[in-house]
């Protein structure tokens, strides 16, 4: 195995790449990266069954929005490839036929009828049937027949599989990064299925072939391998071949009641569990992504990096280079790590508010040109600045904004019952008079021409301004009232002020 960090990323193209995984993606990342090393997309598409058409695009699109990039992998990058498991395929017969010559695999012609007969007899004796050092002595495989059987079989095309052999009243031990010693008694465990009479090898072979033949140097993976680690260090064993360094990160936990994080979870509390959105072509139903619901790949992957990892730190906001600075295995939990929907919506409120006014202007000019509504760039920055404190995503910024554009048709009656008094008329009638009479539209001067009636005319400032928002907006909403003013202009300025007079 190479000295050097090779770390790996090897989804299955089976549908749409859960948050979760983008999270494993995203710590093998910072781990390579942190340690001079090189990451790696591997695609296992060994399963044809679960092959869903368009999934490989889908994850490595994602990966690119997340600012997640491989040094080798599928797109012809690196000098261990192919990347691609069923391009692959040819390898594996050759691994499975050493570990059969070397007594630590099998074949197996068990029927699926006949092993669906041997679970049924169980489970009505209250048990569970398992294919496993005690019960294979009993069955049709390469360990009860002769050689010559085997290969009459074999030559007969008989469906075949190659289990491994699992050892008799050993215990296997392997150190985990996170979990520290892990130990089990291969009493415990099964002869799994490596490969299958159709040539395709199953996860356990290919993975562990495709590891050392790229000489991956560290495996971090979800705990949902956990289970599989001991059958994994036992065919590095029977290989001969060094183990990599194993890491199982915790589970992301729903955010109310127990169990992982699904998107059940997220369809029930209205929030997106992919990077991406993601349209079925089984079912054409369109799944939620974060990308398309607003957020900022900066804030998914912040908020991504802290479920499951501590800084040791109050710092919360880490930009993608501060993250391979200060991540560590150490600092990973071993629980599991609860989703904050609501955090997350922190997380891209944060990175909006840090946005240039240049560039969100640019996003919000997308949404206007879809209204038909035409402003200039730089009048729009201005406004984008008056705003985006108020904003979580960038599709807010209509709702704080659409009465910049549009005049009242009509007036929030509760506010107008609060607002609008018996004197209001006339005060409204006499500000536009003197707006009508100013030389200048400015907020500052509008401001003072307005606070010099208020005082000359003894009238209350808060009820005053209250009023004319009203008048202006339609509402009791929106940033500094004579910042619109100044940004509507004279003359849709006065035009509301008087409908505002005719219909309240």
């Amino acid at each position: 195995m190479s000295s050097q960090v090779r770390l790996r990323f090897a989804p299955s193209p089976t549908g749409p790449l859960h948050m979760g995984g983008v999270r494993t993606a995203l710590y093998n990342y910072l781990f390579a990266k942190k340690h001079g090393g090189k990451f790696i997309l591997r695609i296992e598409d060994t399963d044809q069954n679960r092959f869903v058409p368009g999934a490989e695009e889908y994850i490595k699109e994602s990966l690119a929005w997340c600012g997640i990039e491989f040094d080798e992998g599928v797109d012809g990058k690196g000098e261990y490839g192919p990347y691609r498991q069923s391009e692959r395929k040819a390898l594996y017969s050759e691994y499975a036929q050493q570990l059969i010559k070397s007594g630590w695999a099998y074949y197996a012609f068990d029927t699926a009828e006949e092993l669906n007969i041997l679970r049924e007899n169980a489970e009505k004796m209250g048990e569970v049937f398992t294919y496993n050092s005690q019960s294979r002595a009993n069955l049709n495989n390469g360990l009860n027949l002769s050689k010559e059987e085997v290969d009459a079989k074999l030559a007969a095309g008989e469906a075949f599989v190659v289990r491994f052999k699992m050892p008799e009243n050993e215990l296997v031990a392997f150190t985990d990064l996170i979990r520290g010693e892990v130990r089990v008694k291969t009493e415990m465990l099964d002869d799994k299925v490596l490969f299958k009479s159709d040539g395709m090898p199953t996860y356990h072979l290919a993975n562990i072939v495709d590891d050392h033949l790229m000489e991956i140097s560290h495996v971090i993976r979800g705990e949902e391998w956990l289970p599989s680690a001991p059958l994994h260090v036992l065919l590095y064993k029977a290989f001969e071949w060094q183990a990599p360094a194993f890491a199982h990160l915790p589970i992301i936990l729903k955010p109310i009641g127990k169990g992982k994080l699904s998107k059940r979870d997220g369809d029930k509390m209205g929030f997106p569990v992919f990077p991406i959105q993601w349209n079925d072509p089984n079912s054409e139903e369109v799944f939620a992504g974060y990308r398309e619901d607003g957020y900022f790949p900066e804030a998914f992957i912040n908020l991504l990096a802290l479920l499951g990892w501590n800084p040791g730190t109050e710092q919360e906001i880490f930009s993608m280079e501060e993250l391979i600075h200060a991540f560590s295995l150490e600092r990973v939990g071993k629980a599991g790590a609860k989703f904050d929907p609501e955090k997350a919506k922190w997380f891209n409120q944060h990175y909006l508010r840090t946005k240039s006014n240049q560039e969100l202007a640019k996003l919000f000019q997308a949404e206007l040109k879809e209204k038909h509504i035409a402003i200039e760039s730089e009048k729009l920055e201005d406004l984008v600045d008056l705003i985006k404190e108020r904003a979580v995503f960038v599709s807010d910024f209509w709702d704080q904004s659409y009465f910049f554009f549009q005049a009242p048709v009509e007036f929030n009656t509760k506010v107008a019952k609060k607002r609008w008094k018996e004197n209001t008329p006339q005060i409204i009638s006499d500000l536009m008079q003197h707006f009508s009479n100013a030389e200048t539209w400015e907020e500052h001067y509008l401001h003072d021409i307005a606070a010099q009636y208020i005082e000359k005319n003894e009238l209350g400032f808060g009820a005053v301004m209250n009023a004319l928002r009203l008048a202006i907006v339609g509402d009791g909403i929106g940033p500094d009232l004579f910042k619109i003013i100044e940004f509507i202009g004279k003359e849709d300025a006065l035009k509301r002020l008087n409908f505002a007079l005719k219909v309240l």
